[in-house]
C-alpha cells in the first residue's frame, strides 16, 4: 500500500444535461445501461427538513484524557471537520464513556467499584481515566473553531449522581451555546453483560438509574437536556422507558431519543462483506419504526418534544474491518444510510471513529481488524472506519467520510417523496427541494457490475461521487464530464434542477 499519495481525493463540478418529471426510456441510452423510472410523488403532509446539524461524527470520551486533542490548536482535525460539514454534531460517548473519572481538582478521587472480570470486545475491567477542567475548556474552543456543537456523555456506569452532577455543570457552563444534550450511559442495554448483573438488569433497572442522575444533574443545572436511552440494540425497551417518562409528574427533559447501528460485526464475522454491505439491511427499518413511534409518543403526550438521531454506528462493529470499512464501497454505503435516514425524519447521524489507541482501549486492547491486515506496518486509518483518520501525521478524509459529505449536500432542504423503479441494478434515489427552489436528486448505484441510464431534462450532474473500484482505499468526487445521463456501476450522481418544467 503506498503512502499518503494512496488518498487523493478531487472535489469539484461540472455540468451535464440531465431531465425533468421521470426516468424513462431514452432512445440515446447509453450500450448495456439499465433504464430507471423514477416518479415525483405528491407532497408529503408532514415535509420532513434535513437539520443543517444532521451530520455528525462520535468519538471516545476517553479522548478527552488527552486534553491537547479537542483543542483549538489541533488544527488538522479541524480543517477536516469543516471539510466534511460547516455545521455538525460532535458526540462524546462509546465503551469507554462509562469509566471516565471528572477530576475537578488535583485532588479528587474516583468513587469505589465493583470488581468484573474482563469481556473480550469491552473496555479493560481497570479501565479509569480523567476528564479535567482544562479538557472541557479546550473542548469549548475546539467547538467555536469548527463551528459545530456536542452531544456530551456522562458516566453512569461506574459513577456516582453527586459527581455527575459536578461535571454537567462545568460542562454547560463551558460549553453553553455549544452543548445541544446530555447523555447518561453509553448502550446501558448491555450492561447485564459487562458491570450490572444480569439477572436483575432490565428497562426498569436502567430508568430507575438513569432517573437518579437525571435528577441530580437538572439541580445543578435546571435547564439541563437530556437525549436517551443511547441504546445498542434492545429497542424494544423504547416502550417501557416512554410509558415511565410520561408517568412523572415532573420529568428531566428528554430532547432527542438516540440509539446505535453497527451494519454487521466483529470483522471476522462472514456476513462482513462489500456486497452485504451494499444491500439494504432489515434492521435499519426496524430501528427507524421503533425510535420514530416512541417520539410520536413523546410528541402527543404534550410534555416534550423530541427527535430521533442515531449516535453511534458505522459499517462494522469492534473498529471496522479493513477492505470493508475502509473501502469505496463504504462511501456508497454511508452516502446512502444518510439520505435514507434524513428522508425518514432523522435529526442526524454520528459516525463513530477517532484514534486507534482509544477505540482499542474500548475494545479491550486491540483493534481485531489488525489480524486481518497482509501488512500490519502499512499506512492506514486506524480504526478502520473512521470517517476522519491520522495517516502519518496528516488527517485525511476517508472513504465514508466522503460518503457522508456527499449527503452534506442536502442539508436545508425538504425531502421531495419519490417512487424509483431501477429495475434489477441495486440503487436508490433521493430527491430534496431547498427553500429558493432550488431541487437536488441523488442517485446512488451501489451495483459492483450494471450502470443506469437518466433522461431528465431540464437537469445538469452537479456532483458525481466515485472510486476505482469498491475495494479501493480512495474516493473521488471529480469533473462530470458529457452529456450522457450515465450513472455508472459503482457511483453516485447529484443533479440539480436547472428548468422549470
Amino acid at each position: 500500500m503506498k503512502k499518503m499519495d494512496r488518498r487523493r481525493f478531487v472535489f469539484a463540478g461540472a455540468a451535464a444535461a440531465a431531465g425533468l418529471k421521470t426516468l424513462a426510456q431514452s432512445a440515446h441510452a447509453a450500450s448495456g445501461a439499465q433504464i430507471a423510472k423514477l416518479t415525483w410523488l405528491p407532497p408529503s403532509a408532514s415535509p420532513v427538513t434535513m437539520p443543517a446539524n444532521f451530520v455528525g461524527l462520535s468519538y471516545e470520551t476517553q479522548q478527552l484524557s488527552d486534553p491537547t486533542f479537542f483543542s483549538p490548536h489541533n488544527t488538522g482535525l479541524i480543517a477536516r471537520m469543516r471539510e466534511l460539514a460547516p455545521r455538525g454534531v460532535l458526540r462524546l460517548g462509546g465503551n469507554t464513556s462509562d469509566y471516565a473519572f471528572w477530576k475537578p481538582t488535583p485532588d479528587a478521587v474516583p468513587p469505589p467499584r465493583a470488581q468484573r472480570p474482563f469481556k473480550v470486545g469491552d473496555p479493560p475491567p481497570d479501565l479509569s481515566y480523567n476528564v479535567t477542567p482544562e479538557a472541557v475548556r479546550n473542548l469549548r474552543a475546539f467547538l467555536d473553531a469548527t463551528g459545530w456543537t456536542c452531544l456530551y456523555g456522562i458516566n453512569l456506569g461506574t459513577n456516582t449522581p453527586d459527581i455527575a452532577a459536578d461535571e454537567a455543570a462545568f460542562v454547560a457552563k463551558t460549553l453553553g451555546p455549544r452543548l445541544e444534550y446530555f447523555q447518561v450511559g453509553n448502550e446501558a442495554d448491555r450492561f447485564g453483560t459487562t458491570i450490572r448483573d444480569p439477572k436483575t438488569w432490565n428497562a426498569d433497572a436502567f430508568f430507575d438509574e438513569w432517573l437518579k442522575f437525571a435528577n441530580a444533574i437538572r439541580k445543578r443545572v435546571p435547564g439541563a437536556k437530556f437525549g436517551m436511552p443511547d441504546f445498542s440494540g434492545h429497542l424494544e425497551w423504547y416502550a417501557q422507558i416512554v410509558t415511565r417518562l410520561l408517568a412523572l409528574e415532573d420529568a428531566p427533559n428528554v430532547t432527542a431519543l438516540t440509539h446505535h447501528y453497527y451494519f454487521t460485526g466483529p470483522p471476522s464475522n462472514p456476513k462482513a462483506t462489500v456486497d452485504n454491505l451494499l444491500h439494504a439491511d432489515a434492521a435499519v427499518n426496524r430501528q427507524y419504526n421503533l425510535v420514530r413511534d416512541a417520539t410520536q409518543r413523546l410528541d402527543e403526550s404534550g410534555k416534550h418534544k423530541a427527535v430521533y438521531r442515531m449516535t453511534e454506528g458505522n459499517t462494522c462493529y469492534r473498529g471496522g474491518k479493513p477492505g470493508l470499512s475502509d473501502v469505496f464501497a463504504a462511501a456508497l454505503w454511508s452516502a446512502d444510510y444518510f439520505l435514507k435516514l434524513a428522508s425518514w425524519g432523522y435529526a442526524g447521524v454520528n459516525l463513530h471513529g477517532g484514534t486507534a489507541k482509544f477505540v482499542a482501549m474500548s475494545l479491550g486492547g486491540k483493534l481485531p481488524g489488525e489480524e486481518l491486515m497482509s501488512d500490519p506496518n502499512a499506512p492506514h486509518p486506524k480504526p478502520f472506519y473512521t470517517p476522519i483518520a491520522d495517516i502519518d501525521g496528516k488527517y485525511v478524509m476517508e472513504p465514508v467520510g466522503y460518503g457522508m459529505k456527499f449527503a452534506q449536500r442536502f442539508t436545508g432542504a425538504t425531502m421531495v417523496p419519490l417512487e424509483f423503479d431501477p429495475g434489477p441494478v441495486n440503487a436508490t434515489a433521493y430527491a430534496a427541494r431547498f427553500k429558493n427552489g432550488r431541487d437536488l436528486l441523488a442517485v446512488i448505484n451501489k451495483d459492483a457490475t450494471q450502470a443506469l441510464q437518466l433522461d431528465l431534462r431540464g437537469w445538469r450532474i452537479t456532483e458525481r461521487l466515485t472510486g476505482p473500484s469498491l475495494e479501493a482505499n480512495e474516493a473521488h468526487l471529480p469533473v462530470a464530464a458529457g452529456n450522457d445521463l450515465v450513472v455508472p456501476q459503482a457511483s453516485a450522481a447529484i443533479f440539480e434542477r436547472t428548468a422549470k418544467g
